[in-house]
């Protein structure tokens, strides 16, 4: 069987040319080929020569995932369901803005987290995804829809700090100048706060934005429905957010609000005692509804009361709108479930 090219990063394939005797700079000319120029045929890459085009079709393949299906709601987001070349599925989420585009990965087929208000949990962990499975959810999304990605949030399915080695090639391949070249400033990786995935976020190169899914200021309740925090104090959690914020950017905290789960002004109230010396912001996340999960969103009343008390505060707040909630594309709604889908294949020019 012939090895896939794109799983390599841009150092991989130059080890692997080197291996071959070929000279290293001819990988990253097709790694460019590959990720900026979304070249899916050796015999395009034209910068190479033909014995060389000839060896590359002997020795490897370029597979990609295939958009299996789409959804798109009336406000312009749209959900991608995509098979993997081991039949797994994953989705991953377009949002259309005035001034950005943005595109929610996913990091993993299933999740491992088992987040009782989470829909992703229901499927229980397939397997981890790969950096190029990573990045080719933005590949494929771009060309789909004839866009340049302005901003990605590791946000889909599966927990980033859970594959980290993966994500943080991925990131390599977005941001590189002869890859994707979408700035680091404009990727964020959102996790439950895996103390030991957050340490090596510190002491990495890559300069992504973090957001951390608190949700819940109570502990007690924060392990009940949130069971792989048990692992994972918040206490140590909240140190290692508060020096993030100070090496590199400023922490957001997310706050999914349930109702009669953790929408008392109290709940507010608390949040902020805990985040009193970190400097980060606040990102409220009304409750996306899933048929299959017994949780509601909010009263709007109910939301406004919270957004009042973290207003008062010295934290930058924002209340996230939901997007996406008729083909359930929403934050907590990815579950290989939609309405409104169609099939659809795209894949990179040929």
């Amino acid at each position: 069987m012939k090895d896939n090219i794109k799983k390599y990063t841009l150092s991989g394939l130059q080890e692997k040319f080197n291996e071959l005797g070929l000279e290293r700079y001819r990988g990253q000319q097709v790694f460019q080929w590959l990720w900026q120029k979304n070249t899916g045929d050796f015999a395009k890459m034209t910068n190479l020569s033909k014995d060389l085009r000839a060896l590359l079709t002997e020795r490897f393949d370029i597979h990609l995932m295939k958009t299996e299906q789409t959804a798109c709601s009336a406000d312009g987001t749209e959900k991608y369901l995509f098979k993997l070349t081991d039949r797994s599925r994953i989705e991953s989420v377009f949002i259309p803005e005035t001034k950005r585009q943005t595109i929610c990965v996913s990091t993993q087929a299933g999740c491992a987290m088992g987040c009782k208000f989470c829909a992703t949990a229901l499927l229980g962990f397939k397997r981890n995804l790969l950096a190029h499975e990573i990045a080719e959810q933005v590949q494929l999304v771009n060309t789909d829809q004839e866009v340049t990605t302005s901003n990605v949030v590791f946000m889909g399915m599966g927990e980033p700090l859970h594959n980290l080695t993966a994500v943080e090639d991925a990131v390599g391949i977005l941001s590189a100048t002869i890859g994707l070249s979408i700035s680091q400033r404009h990727i964020t990786v959102s996790t439950i706060g895996l103390i030991e995935g957050l340490r090596r976020l510190i002491d990495s190169p890559l300069k992504a934005k973090l957001a951390i899914s608190l949700n819940f200021p109570d502990e007690q309740q924060r392990q009940n429905m949130m069971p792989a925090t048990k692992k994972n104090p918040l206490r140590e959690v909240l140190k290692l957010a508060r020096e993030y914020s100070e090496k590199k950017h400023m922490v957001t905290f997310e706050y999914v609000v349930i109702d009669g789960i953790n929408d008392r002004v109290r709940d507010a109230r608390l949040l902020l005692r805990l985040l009193k010396n970190i400097p980060s912001k606040i990102n409220l996340i009304p409750y996306n509804q899933h048929p299959s999960l017994p949780y509601k969103t909010p009263t709007l009343s109910k939301l406004e009361q919270i957004e009042q008390v973290l207003m008062d505060s010295k934290h930058a707040v924002t209340t996230r709108k939901s997007r996406g909630q008729e083909i359930l594309a929403g934050c907590g709604q990815l579950a290989l479930t939609t309405a409104g889908s169609k099939e659809k294949k795209t894949g990179i020019s040929k």
